[in-house]
């Protein structure tokens, strides 16, 4: 009862909501990049925290040796069934011996295969997430590649007759507004630079990844007294600004600790958004007060325990 790589695509990698409450040992929490995707490829199975494929720009192809039920969520890579389009954001049925081809993502960045009951490879500090740079957690702590054969559970499909709309719960876009809240070395910025910061229009650059996305624009952002910082926790979303002075957003595979400013913070609701960025697409911020974050975040929220009591 397995699947079989047949092409891994650009980046696949095995995901879940991530590792918490080992942060403090300097464990990062991994995770999928867009949780909101991920999550609802699980709601769609009625599962939670399952281990899905996270894949990335360019899609893999795999073949099921068992019959099973699997949900495509997040950017659309036109999926191939059999060579017939596979619809998203919906159960689907697939039989023994099929192949499952994902293309290159049309808008969007990450794609979320759920198989229902998960892909069943060990739990590491409770998660199943591929933490890379520790090699551990995933398929052997690593990306998959060609012939690599997961394990899966068989399942029959009891009703599939239902989908989501994703433009009700996700923006897909290359040209986006993020909104943040105030760091806590915001203050220490120039005028200049915070008005710079929250009136143009970053680029994502090339070098981007599960760690952290790196911006560019045409100043530097500079603090009026330049000292030493300690170390101090940061996590998804931290946007930090070192000695080159542009900034760095922090993402799924963020190390737990950093000693850089931290000009602002990504709201938790703009996380999805964020992470289905492509490089080169363009970045604008806006400040929310914490309380707004709270409230636009509950609202998503409640959003999905709807969608969760509808299914």
């Amino acid at each position: 009862m397995t699947i079989t790589v047949i092409k891994p695509g650009l980046f696949s990698t095995l995901q879940d909501g991530g590792r918490y409450a080992s942060q403090q040992y300097g464990v990062i929490v991994s995770g999928a990049m867009d949780r909101l995707s991920y999550h609802i490829g699980q709601l769609l199975l009625q599962q939670e925290n399952k281990a899905a494929i996270e894949i990335t720009m360019i899609g893999p192809t795999l073949r099921f040796d068992v019959d099973t039920v699997i949900a495509i969520t997040g950017a659309n890579f036109l999926p191939l069934l059999n060579d017939k389009p596979c619809p998203m954001w919906r159960p689907v049925s697939v039989k023994a011996g099929s192949v499952l081809q994902c293309a290159t993502a049309t808008i969007g960045a990450r794609g979320y295969i759920a198989v229902k009951h998960g892909l069943q490879v060990p739990g590491i500090l409770g998660s199943r997430s591929t933490y890379l740079r520790a090699k551990i957690g995933g398929f052997h702590g690593r990306a998959l590649q060609k012939g690599d054969v997961l394990p899966i559970r068989a399942s029959d499909a009891r009703r599939t007759n239902y989908f989501v709309k994703p433009e009700h719960f996700i923006e897909f876009s290359n040209d986006v507004t993020i909104r943040i809240t105030e760091g806590t070395e915001w203050q220490a910025f120039t005028k200049e630079s915070q008005e710079f910061f929250l009136s143009t229009a970053f680029q994502l650059s090339t070098d981007a990844d599960r760690m952290g996305y790196r911006l560019q624009s045409d100043m530097c952002l500079t603090r009026s007294l330049q000292k030493d910082l300690i170390s101090e926790a940061v996590t998804f979303g931290t946007i930090q600004v070192p000695p080159s002075g542009q900034p760095i957003v922090l993402m799924a595979d963020c190390q737990t600790t950093g000693g850089y400013p931290k000009i602002a913070q990504v709201i938790q609701a703009d996380l999805p958004k964020l992470a289905q960025l492509q490089p080169l697409a363009k970045i604008r911020f806006t400040t929310v007060s914490i309380e707004e974050a709270q409230n636009i975040y509950m609202r998503q929220q409640q959003q999905l325990a709807l969608l969760k009591n509808f299914l």
